[in-house]
């Protein structure tokens, strides 16, 4: 007697089993930027850009690098953990992807001091 492997029609195979999910880069991107964004303890400083992110991903690993503007003087370690923390968990959550790494970049500090101008009114 011999047996016959046949492979499954493609209706015979479960929906959630058929092909292929791909979420590109700057969707991830776009994710992390947000959870960022959110993270921060006093939001975006006043004249600041918003958090940005530039990811790679390869195969179900995204790796991101986080650029932040912060208010000074304030909790930069503590922030910078806070982005790390938001920004791997909703990757995770939203993408399905592990993430190994977050790169958090404080680019600028914006004070009190750097938004008046010499005269003392606002920039």
């Amino acid at each position: 007697m011999t047996t016959v492997h046949t492979t499954p029609a493609p209706l015979d195979v479960p929906p959630a089993e058929r092909g292929s999910v791909t979420i590109a880069d700057r969707v991830v991107a776009k994710i992390a930027a947000q959870a960022a964004r959110e993270a921060l303890f006093h939001g975006v400083p006043e004249g600041g850009d918003a958090p940005h992110a530039v990811v790679t991903v390869h195969k179900n690993n995204a790796r991101v690098r986080v650029g932040v503007e912060l208010d000074y003087p304030s909790d930069i370690g503590a922030q910078c953990g806070a982005v790390r923390r938001s920004v791997s968990e909703r990757v995770n959550r939203l993408a399905g992807m592990r993430v190994p790494e977050v790169e958090v970049r404080v680019e600028r500090l914006h004070s009190p001091h750097s938004r008046t101008t010499a005269g003392g009114g606002p920039r």
